[in-house]
Parts: structure tokens; sequence; C-alpha cells
């Protein structure tokens, strides 16, 4: 008999550790090659890992709700001795450790040199990182290639694991002015996470924005500027809350707590306006209705939110303002148009994205939606799949809301509202002359980043949405 390690993969380029939520496969019962045995949950997405050989999950090494390391061996998979033929796949592995034991990490460190540009990476997809090794390869000291020089030959591995963070960690320390090295790390090893930095912010560091601002102290109105960010700190609940007779506590999941660390983040760090357009969707609802039945045939279910999507992602093309990104004090005008589609789940919320979205015809826009959102449910995404979007778009519209001013989806710079379309009375000029008709109409509303989309750009770009909405191309349907 052989035992073949099941490791923690690395979902992603930044991720550094994951959560094991739940075991699929109890210890003693028996696995196919490919068949999921345990879910995971990091910052990017929850997922279901497979089991990368056939046999007896033998070991459980990480109890559920346990967060470890990538690469971390998380249990242990007995196969017979005579089928190592499913054990070949782990094989390649061994030969890989002596000249780079492990790729996936690499990525991460390859991003210190320029913590909050992460341009450079478009074209280098993650792919998903091998599910086993031979066990006698589990040393697991794999996160020293790639960082930053002058490490030294004394440097520990904690300290390697401290100095490295995510992406993300690293444009908040620069864009707050904050130390690093004193901020205190709860992560593997004393890891800096993004809940340190928050809640770094608002403790110790909640002066930290009145330093940056007495350098013009004779400018009487700079103090109320630091307001707006400080107003930030007391949005979060207090921790003392008592639950009182009849009522229900349910801990939070960490799909829950990493969104809500991320929507206090987002609102912290971009300054939100929202503007608010009404639309027309009376010849889009004739489209539709024309070929919904030849989609259909198809394999696809042709939405209003296909039509709105290829509508926002010829408008970025058109207003490259409002597909970027913030770093330091620079504008990241992104080269790709990347449609994140946010999809309610019940245990949460996921953002898949569809890639090279303004190339892609309503067709393709229209397939890609509904296999992202299915898979999405199912919790089949890839961790590529729900990153290096551009821009989002979310559809509270679908639950009858008319319109909603969500928070955006940082690094972003903004994110697309879509309210609910309904048959509604409405005044139009025909021949010269107003008259009452009903029309099919609803309301978007875009939330931008005030530093970098002005006003005027953001009303361009709905108006070429809203333009490209009410005269769509019959020849592109």
């Amino acid at each position: 008999m052989a035992k073949i390690d099941v490791i923690m993969p690395q979902m992603g380029e930044s991720i550094t550790e994951g959560t094991l939520s739940r075991w699929i496969k109890k210890a003693g019962e028996k696995v196919q090659r490919d068949e999921p045995i345990f879910e995971i949950s990091t910052d990017k997405v929850d997922a279901e890992i497979p089991s990368p050989v056939a046999g007896v999950l033998a070991e459980i090494l990480v109890n559920e709700g346990e967060t470890v390391a990538v690469q971390t061996v998380v249990a242990r998979i007995e196969t017979e001795a005579g089928a190592p033929a499913s054990a070949p796949a782990p094989a390649p592995a061994p030969p890989a450790p002596a000249p780079k034991p492990a790729p996936t990490p690499a990525p991460a460190p390859a991003a210190p040199p320029a913590p909050a540009r992460e341009p450079q990476p478009a074209a280098r997809a993650a792919p998903p990182a091998p599910m086993a090794r031979p066990a006698a390869d589990a040393t697991g000291d794999h996160g020293d290639h790639g960082d930053n020089g002058d490490t030294g030959g004394s440097e520990t591995l904690e300290d390697r694991l401290r100095r490295r963070s995510t992406p993300l960690v690293r444009k908040m320390v620069a864009e707050h002015n904050l130390d690093l090295s004193a901020i205190p790390g709860t992560g593997l090893a004393g890891r800096v996470t993004k809940n340190d930095i928050l809640n770094y912010l608002e403790s110790a560091p909640v002066a930290a924005p009145a330093p940056e601002r007495p350098p013009p102290p004779a400018r009487a109105p700079a103090p109320a500027a630091p307001l707006a960010p400080a107003a930030a700190a007391p949005a979060r609940a207090p921790a003392g809350v008592e639950p009182w007779e009849g009522d229900r506590v349910e801990p939070w999941s960490r799909i829950r707590k990493l969104t809500a660390e991320h929507m206090v983040m987002s609102r912290r760090v971009s300054p939100h306006v929202n503007t608010i357009f009404e639309v027309d969707y009376t010849r889009v609802a004739q489209l539709r209705a024309k070929a919904k039945t030849d989609y259909a045939t198809r394999g696809v279910n042709l939405t209003y939110l296909a039509f709105i999507a290829k509508a926002v992602a010829d408008g970025l093309r058109k207003h490259p303002a409002v597909n970027s990104a913030v770093s330091g004090e620079s504008t990241i005008l992104r080269r790709d148009v990347n449609l994140g589609i946010a999809v309610a789940l019940d245990w949460g919320l996921i953002v898949p994205v569809v890639k090279r979205a303004d190339e892609l015809s309503l067709l393709g826009l229209a397939r890609a939606i509904n296999d992202l959102g299915e898979r999405a449910r199912s919790k089949k995404l890839s961790p590529d799949e729900v990153q290096k979007g551009t821009f989002t778009i979310t559809n509270p519209g679908v639950f009858g809301s008319l319109i909603g001013t969500p928070i955006i989806n940082q690094p972003q710079a903004a994110i697309l509202c879509v309210g609910s379309i309904e048959k509604q009375p409405a005044v139009i000029t025909m021949d010269g002359s107003d008259t009452l008709a009903i029309r099919t109409r609803g309301l978007l509303s875009l939330a931008f980043d005030h530093r970098i989309v002005d006003g005027a750009d953001a009303d361009r770009f709905m108006a070429e949405v809203k333009k490209q909405l009410q005269e769509f191309p019959e020849s592109a349907v």
C-alpha cells in the first residue's frame, strides 16, 4: 500500500492560506479520483477540492474550520501498491521540488517589487495547483522563492512569512502610510492580514489620518476632511452586543467575514459617488422576445443582464477611466475589460469574472454569464474565474429592488447596479406630438471612486450605456 499526500492548494496567485470549511468524505471512506473530498474557503473563492487518486481516505490531518498555509498536507489517501497507475499524476511533483519546489507560491512574492501594481499578471492566469505529492516530499519549506532580495541566509521561515503579505494588504499599507512591521499580525507566523490592518486603523492609528493633515495647519477647513474617513470606524457594530431572549445567534461563515471586511475597507478607502439613469428597455424587450427561443435551443437563457453586460463592456472600451484602479498616487487604466457578475448564494456573495468581455458577442456573454452563475452555485468555479475583474455588475432588480447604491468591489473604480425592469406608463413624442404609451423601463446606478473618476466621466459612460440599450442593433443579437 502507498500513501499519497493531499495538500492545501494555492487558489490564486496572491493566496497564501485557506480555510478547510468542510470534509465531504470521512476517514476510512473510499474515494474515486477527481471525486470531491473537502471544501475550502479563501479570500477569493469557495471551492470543492477533488481527490488526486483513487483509494481510501486514511488520515485527516486538518480539522474543519482550521486555516492553514498553502502546500500544507491536510490528509493522506491510501492506494493499493499495484494501483499507482492513478498515482503517477503526483509523480512529476518529486522532480519539480528540486528546481522549483513550489511553483505556486512564486507569483505572490513576485508582487513585492511593485506592491500596488497588479496589471503585469494580466496574462498569467494562475492554473489550479497540484492537489497531491508523494508523502516523502512533505517537508514543506517552499515559501522562500522569489522574495525580495537582501533576505540573507539567516532569515527564518517565520520572518519570510511575516514579510510576505497579499497585494491588498500592501496596497492598504501604502495608502495609509503605515509601517507593516509595527502592525501585530494574526495570520500564519504573524503575517499581517486585511483584518489586522482594519483593526489597527480603528485603534492605535485612529490618529493616523490627523498627522497627514497637519502640514497645512493654517487652513481652517482642513480638519473637516479627516472626519469623513474617521466616520467609517464607528460603522462597525459593537463587539459586545448581547442577544435577547429568543434571539438566534449565527456565527459568521468565512465568506461572510471576508465580505464584511472587504465592504468596510472599500467604504474607508474610496470616496463613493453615485449617479442614476433611467433606461427605456422597450427595444431590448422586443429583441429579446424575438431571439429568446433561438438562444434556448443553443442552451442559453437570454436575459436583460446579457444586453446590459454587452452595453457596459462596449462602453468601458470607450471610457477607460471607469475601467481603472488606484495605485498609490497613480491611476492604472486596465487594458482588458473583465466584467465581474455578482451572484447571490444561500451562504453569501461571490463575483465570478467574464474575461475580455468586450471581445464577446451577445450570445457569448449570455452563455458565459449563465455558466459562471450555475458553477458559482454548485461551487465549481476555478480560482482564476473570480480574479482580475476590472468592473462589477450587481443585479438586485431580480428581487424587485427599484435601484441600489452598491459598494465598490476593490480595487476596481466603479460598480453598476441594475434595478427592476418593468412595464410603466410613459410620455413619448411621436410625429411631433406627445402621447402616453406603455414602455419597459428600469433604473441603472453607478457607484464610482471619485479619486480617479470624475462625475463627467461617469455620466458620459452611463449615457453611452443608456444609448446602446435604447438603440440596440438587431444585427448584434
